[in-house]
């Protein structure tokens, strides 16, 4: 069964934000629409890559009505210490969840048993708790949060615009589609 418009599962963690612990649960993901960037490991390689490209896109994302979230294995202990001894992380300003039971990372079906950690996965959930979308990438996959605020761009506008769907590639003002038996073949 695909996670595609299941809610999200009741959970509880703890995150590292703006320099204090905070308890995050899925009844915090409602009322706004969230991405939930699931990365294997603290004190890595590419995972800071990733949480710095979306560190530098947070006020776009935020703009947009977009929560972002960091969820790793890890603690929310280890998240403060890499917050505070990294430069790209120290750019962080979203939340970094805790999730060192893997309880997250197996709601969301991206955890990898027999290492303890996460796959690349992201996820984006509507403001009722939704799952819109979700892409799972292998441990050495980077992400690009420009291309992940594209798909945020294209899902709200589908949320706004229920008969209208969003082709490939499309970006916010471009033509989109009205899908009916008019168009059928003529593609």
């Amino acid at each position: 069964m695909s996670l595609i418009n299941t809610f999200v599962k009741p959970f509880k963690a703890t995150a590292y934000h703006n320099g204090e612990f905070v308890e995050v649960s899925d009844e915090t993901l409602k009322g706004q629409w969230s991405v939930l960037c699931f990365y294997p490991a603290d004190f890595t390689f590419v995972c800071p890559t990733e949480l710095e490209d979306l560190a530098d896109l947070y006020d776009e994302f935020s703009s947009r009505g977009v929560e972002v979230y960091g969820i790793s294995c890890d603690t929310h202990f280890a998240h403060k210490a890499w917050h505070d001894t990294s430069e790209a992380i120290s750019k962080v300003q979203y939340p970094l969840i805790g999730d060192p039971t893997g309880t997250l990372a197996r709601n969301f079906e991206v955890m990898v048993e027999d290492q303890g950690v996460a796959l690349r996965g992201t996820f984006l959930i509507n403001p009722e708790g939704q799952i819109k979308l979700f892409e799972v990438n292998d441990e050495g996959i980077g992400r690009d949060a420009n291309e992940m605020l594209r798909k945020v761009r294209a899902a709200q506008y589908v949320a706004a615009h229920p008969d209208e769907v969003c082709p490939a590639k499309w970006k916010e003002g471009e033509e989109t589609l009205n899908p009916s038996l008019d168009l059928v073949g003529k593609i």
